[in-house]
């Protein structure tokens, strides 16, 4: 079942998915939180610092695991996904960081290491709260959509050019970006008890209204959170301009 929570802006979104999280970790101090990296959930990281901060929300129980890493990319470099992790939150709450767990995209054995990925997932019981972005594509996490069927483990992903060049923002130029990630699958993400989906911007709209209305196949990977008992949509205006 997936309800929605209409934000005006990206802000508002941002606010009201930070204010769901802050209440878990509060009720529940060892929660475990499902995280996801790109500009979309960077609101969202901002209000949990602010909360820390000027608030007291305590992380010093809580554990975190990542959704996907790109492959081959230095630690340091300013698109790795750990890097944005630590710069963008974790240097800034009080978070142990033996409780972080992030996809390594430089493991020698990456079959191996997918494997023990799902293994710590499964270890934690699956999040408590998993942040969701939407691809323009309808991928989530790096589950691009595919033709045939839904990717069920952890596992390394070769990107579409449309995600490509979606995320070759972020780096000097498009041939910069990796071509391979390791991804958590359908099997992690679906094992959270509770799922926020973020979504803002124009350029979402046709995936939000598939994701919801559509029939649920590979072809959009984020339809298969119809499947789930409990995902909260939270997007602003014109992410669900084709749903008004």
């Amino acid at each position: 079942m997936i309800s929605i929570i209409k934000a005006p802006d990206y802000e508002e979104m941002s606010l009201a998915a930070a204010r769901i999280v802050a209440a878990q970790v509060r009720l529940v101090p060892d929660s475990v939180l499902g995280l996801a990296t790109g500009s979309t959930p960077l609101g969202l990281y901002k209000e949990l610092i602010r909360m820390h901060q000027e608030e007291g929300l305590d992380f010093s129980q809580v554990t975190t695991i990542n959704l996907d890493e790109y492959c081959g990319l230095p630690v340091d470099h300013s698109a790795c996904y750990s890097y944005f992790m630590y710069t963008e939150l974790f240097n800034h709450i009080n978070i142990d960081p033996e409780s972080i767990f992030i996809p390594d995209g430089n493991a020698e054995d990456i079959e191996g290491y997918c494997k023990i990925y799902d293994e710590i997932i499964n270890f934690l019981g699956g999040a408590d709260i998993q942040i969701l972005g939407v691809g323009e594509n309808g991928h989530i996490a790096f589950n691009e959509p595919d033709g045939h069927h839904f990717t069920a483990k952890t596992h390394k992903a070769d990107l579409t050019e449309d995600t490509i060049q979606v995320n070759s923002r972020f780096f000097d130029n498009p041939d910069e970006v990796p071509r391979t990630a390791i991804t958590m699958g359908m099997e992690g993400i679906m094992s959270a008890k509770k799922i926020i989906m973020l979504a803002s911007g124009i350029k979402k709209a046709d995936a939000v209204y598939e994701m919801l209305h559509g029939e649920v196949t590979p072809l959009c990977p984020a339809s298969i959170l119809q499947l789930h008992p409990k995902v909260i949509l939270i997007a602003d205006e014109e992410a669900r301009s084709r749903l008004d």
